[in-house]
């Protein structure tokens, strides 16, 4: 079967067996939900330290330099348990694994509240990452169990929509939270505690809510638990078929693919997390604004990027070339850091950030469903591990440089070119991802809007 065949054929499936449209309808309101609001969760309570930095600096004497190697820190814990922490859903399953991650998350960020320095916070930093190694590559392979392939790119859309929405709830709330005294805590004390234990509360709606696989979900009738299960086999031994016998799993794990996969990722996350971090210091410097008004200015990127999204999803699902849309969406990202690096007015180097946002989110969306698309399930989890792991180390250069130049230049212009750069080398090197084994079409059905 030719890729675009195998790709829409999968998704007639859905349409033409209404008793397996009505089982994988279920399975997403069941499960999407959830998980949006888990990784809204988990975002917030990594990037939250954003909006501390100038009281880590008042009160504990944490300088640029050392804020952002302790920020990018998180990353690489993160790349170091991603792998074993998804062998071990594997093992384990997901409802078990996946509530056990995030209760670890919850309590250290909870604990970040009560560091004392430079050695605590990076010991804090590197913990979290720990803690929250596997939650997104573990939900990515719980999609390839539960939902069929014409269906995996809607769903990790509207995933991915829950670390833009918590982009825009970041700021208020941590904006809010840090106006917060009592108790002899701080309000930067007080934010991490309150977000670090709703992640911690909201363990037993994941553990009630979740299944680890089809088998097991009751919700569904006997019926529509087997038809899915059985189109999904079927997608399975297809996609065996096309790797051939002699395809094993670590010849997979050694192909070129791959590591093209990490280095597009890598360049996705340098650009994420570079403006993530540092965009409320770019802020500050607009005007002498409140910590909430400063949360509700960082909002603004975050409310484009979604709308730019979805826009973007709907484009490559309506013209299937997948590849082509994410490289367009990088070189959106580039001009837009580009822009502002090159202003000296904060308002304008402001605005070209959200033009930046509406790439490297629109980016990062279209990016997962190609090598979803490629990996054969029975290693897959392992391998979205690997690539998240080693692209996600992006948020250890990014804030790791961004800090170093500010602390020796008193500016970030050098780190908003470096950004600009590396969207445009990943524009590039997104043409040349392929989505099938073997094969170089262009088409994948991309995740569509709703």
């Amino acid at each position: 079967m030719s890729q675009n065949g195998a790709t829409v054929g999968a998704g007639k499936a859905g349409a033409d067996n209404p008793l397996l449209a009505a089982a994988i309808s279920k399975v997403k309101w069941r499960i999407l939900p959830l998980f949006v609001i888990m990784f809204i969760a988990n975002y917030i309570d990594r990037v939250n330290i954003g909006f501390v930095r100038p009281h880590l600096s008042s009160d504990l004497g944490i300088d640029a330099a050392a804020f952002g190697f302790g920020a990018g820190l998180f990353f690489i814990g993160y790349a170091l348990f991603e792998v074993p922490s998804n062998m071990m859903l594997q093992r384990f399953g997901a409802k078990a694994w996946l509530t056990r991650i995030m209760c670890t998350w919850g309590l250290a960020a909870t604990g970040m509240a009560f560091v004392q320095g430079e050695t605590s916070f990076y010991v804090m930093r590197f913990i979290l990452g720990v803690a929250e190694a596997g939650f997104f590559p573990g939900v990515v392979y719980y999609f390839t169990r539960w939902l069929p392939r014409g269906e995996r790119g809607k769903a990790m859309a509207i995933f991915l929509s829950g670390s833009a929405v918590a982009s825009v709830l970041s700021g208020p709330i941590s904006g809010g939270l840090l106006q917060v005294e009592g108790m002899g805590l701080h309000g930067w004390q007080w934010m991490f505690i309150i977000e670090g234990m709703f992640s911690v509360l909201l363990c037993g709606a994941v553990w009630f809510y979740l299944d680890s696989e089809p088998k097991d979900a009751k919700w569904l009738s006997t019926a529509e638990r087997d038809v899915l299960i059985n189109e999904i086999a079927a997608e399975q031994k297809e996609r065996e078929a096309e790797q051939g016998k002699h395809s094993g799993g670590w010849r997979l794990m050694r192909d070129p693919q791959i590591l093209l996969f990490c280095v597009i990722y890598f360049m996705i996350s340098v650009t994420i997390y570079g403006a993530t971090f540092w965009l409320p210091t770019m802020i500050k410097k607009m005007g002498d604004y409140s910590e909430f008004q400063v949360g509700l200015f960082n909002s603004v990127p975050w409310i484009i990027s979604i709308v730019a999204m979805y826009a973007f999803a709907a484009l490559a699902a309506r013209f299937k070339y997948q590849q082509g849309w994410a490289a367009t969406a990088f070189v959106v990202a580039g001009v837009g850091m580009f822009a502002s690096a090159s202003t000296a007015n904060p308002v304008y180097g402001f605005i070209a950030v959200c033009f930046a946002a509406i790439g490297f989110k629109a980016a990062s969306a279209l990016f997962w469903p190609i090598p979803q698309a490629y990996l054969d399930v029975r290693i897959a989890a392992a391998v979205i591990a690997l690539i998240n792991s080693l692209g996600n180390l992006g948020g250890f250069v990014a804030p790791t440089a961004f800090g170093m130049l500010e602390q020796r230049t008193g500016s970030i212009q050098g780190g908003l070119y470096g950004l600009a750069a590396a969207s445009l080398l990943g524009g590039i090197a997104v043409l040349f991802a392929r989505n099938r084994p073997g094969k170089k079409g262009p088409a994948v059905l991309a995740p569509a809007a709703g």
